[in-house]
């Protein structure tokens, strides 16, 4: 079983597919990364010899910025935007969508659940 950047790879799947479990690699990014270490994108993760495994991780450790990395440089963005106190930093403070969005309806995912109002108007 490959083991690149942390993670283990499942070893019946291609490795292309493979190297899509690493988070910050996508198909196109696993596609480059394959093709600058010369090995075949359809090729199963265990059959990859102890060189092409190597040469995929060091591409990947050397060029890209995956795993804890980048989610640590994602969190140093949000806040960021949270401190300079710009629209999309205040959309984060709030847990609103911070893309634009409508909120009269929908935007649950980013709001959370609906809460029942107890009591109602009193006459």
């Amino acid at each position: 079983m490959a083991h690149i950047a942390g993670i283990e790879l499942p070893k019946d799947k291609r490795i292309i597919i493979g190297l899509t479990y690493i988070y910050g690699i996508g198909k196109n990014i696993a596609s480059q990364i394959l093709a600058s270490a010369g090995v075949d994108e359809n090729r199963k993760v265990k059959d990859l010899s102890l060189k092409e495994e190597k040469a995929i991780r060091e591409i990947i450790q050397n060029d890209y910025m995956v795993e804890g990395e980048l989610r640590t440089q994602k969190a140093m963005d949000i806040k960021r935007l949270m401190e300079i106190g710009c629209y999309r930093g205040v959309r984060h403070k709030r847990s609103m969508p911070v893309r634009g969005q409508r909120t009269h309806t929908n935007a649950r995912t980013r709001r959370g659940r609906r809460r029942s109002v107890v009591g109602g108007k009193k006459k």
